[in-house]
């Protein structure tokens, strides 16, 4: 199964909630989890449907190499959490509009690439996308984030996450929502990098 990537409208997609978890929703997401598992190069950690091409509202995590994967249906953002501060979420049907919400930390949902532009003793993880290769840019995310959602078994789940996790799931709550995170990157007036032969450098859209 092969990753979907820019300009692929299905990409900037509303998707469609899933009313029945049968036969064919299985599928689908069996081709996410082999799509991810055989992502390599570099080597992903979540995947939205829109990623291969169904606009459908599905995504799944994998934080780390020796992870299980996890499966998210039909999730919503109830909260996101900064810090000492709460910011409940305009709840739509398998979607979030997070808008220009200005959060603490960032990280890259690959696991990859480290700018130290902002300072010689400041290090910040970039944020990257598989729909979006070599393509880099620093987004501030929440540190933690309230989840309802279905399990691949259809049960209903009410979560916190954290750390890692939960920047993974807001990046790929955003594809649900056809928002890619170079859009993130240019809302927080942020910067955007190409990778090539090895080395960043300042890319223009």
């Amino acid at each position: 199964m092969k990753i979907v990537t820019v300009p692929n409208p299905v990409l900037q997609t509303k998707v469609f909630p899933i009313k029945l978890i049968d036969l064919s929703i299985r599928k689908i997401i069996k081709d996410m989890i082999v799509a991810l598992e055989n992502q390599t190069d570099p080597q992903g950690v979540g995947l939205a449907a829109p990623q291969i091409g169904k606009p459908l509202a599905i995504f799944i995590i994998k934080p780390r190499a020796d992870s299980k994967i996890s499966v998210f249906i039909n999730p919503s953002i109830l909260t996101l959490e900064m810090r000492s501060k709460k910011l409940d979420m305009e709840v739509g049907s398998g979607k979030t509009e997070m808008g220009n919400v200005k959060k603490k930390s960032s990280t890259h949902p690959r696991g990859g690439r480290t700018d130290s532009s902002g300072g010689k003793n400041r290090k910040t993880k970039l944020e990257g996308c598989l729909s979006i290769p070599k393509i880099w840019g620093r987004v501030t995310r929440s540190d933690k984030v309230l989840l309802e959602y279905m399990d691949e078994k259809g049960k209903h789940q009410k979560k916190w996450f954290s750390g890692f996790e939960a920047i993974i799931i807001q990046h790929e709550m955003d594809h649900l929502s056809g928002t890619l995170f170079t859009q993130r990157v240019l809302e927080q007036k942020g910067k955007l990098y190409r990778e090539q032969n090895g080395e960043l450098e300042r890319y223009e859209i």
